[in-house]
């Protein structure tokens, strides 16, 4: 499944797109926004392999948006200048979209977009995908120290703006400069969950499931974000016994 990003100014420009990726079945929308500053908070959430980019936008424009990201996504971009196209291959856009397009337009790019992305994949060793250790450590760096921590004895994982805080079973919390977005990569997916913007959690450490908390301990209440439920409701119900 390949996670899209739809950015697109026009409310309902931006609902046809988001219309079209929701009909693709290898596409994923992880997140749709009118702005390329909006996307930027997604991006620092969300793992985005593609975007659906308007180019015309206010205060930044997705030409402009593209050009500072430092590892970009697949790119497609829309608009409805048809000036723009080859100033959109320069910067490796996988395809362009004059508006109005339909949805046989939409899907040459988005398998345009799957050739890609399927090709990007094919050559990236699965070796080198995850820093954690044969034995179940990962090492991570706190104050000036380098310290190794055992994947099993984290508890939940709490983002704090550019620092996380690291909870572990019978020790002290550990804090480093690290990003959501790259423990989440970091950590064995079928252990760990995002369930919040600002919280990841050993599925194996929760204790109880409370409407829309996930309850660590007595005293550790966990919120379950909007963006996240369905992830995590899809666990409880591969995981639940009972009628």
């Amino acid at each position: 499944m390949i996670n899209v990003l739809a950015i697109d100014d026009e409310p309902l420009a931006l609902q046809q797109l988001v219309t079209y990726i929701n009909k693709v079945p290898f596409l994923h929308l992880a997140g749709q926004c009118q702005s390329a500053l909006e996307a930027r908070d997604i991006m620092e959430r969300e793992m985005v392999d593609a975007i659906f980019c308007d180019i015309n936008m206010p205060d930044l424009s997705g030409m402009d948006f593209v050009r500072q990201l430092a590892a970009p996504p697949l790119i497609v971009f829309t608009t409805a200048y048809s000036e723009y196209a080859v100033e959109g291959y320069k910067v490796n856009a996988v395809d362009y979209l004059l508006k109005p397009f339909g949805m046989n337009d939409f899907l040459r790019a988005a398998m345009k977009v799957q050739e890609q992305y399927n090709l990007r994949h094919q050559n990236t060793p699965q070796q080198q995908s995850s820093p954690v250790q044969t034995d179940g450590t990962i090492f991570v760096k706190t104050d000036y120290r380098v310290v190794r921590i055992t994947i099993a004895d984290i508890r939940y994982v709490e983002g704090m703006s550019e620092y996380l805080k690291i909870y572990l079973e019978g020790q002290k919390p550990v804090i480093t400069l690290l990003s959501m977005k790259k423990m989440e990569d970091y950590l064995p997916s079928g252990q760990f969950m995002r369930i919040h913007r600002s919280y990841i959690v050993n599925l194996q450490k929760i204790q109880e499931v409370n409407k829309n908390r996930v309850i660590m301990d007595a005293d550790t209440y966990l919120p379950i974000g909007d963006l996240y439920k369905d992830q995590f409701n899809d666990y409880l119900s591969r995981n639940y016994l009972g009628r």
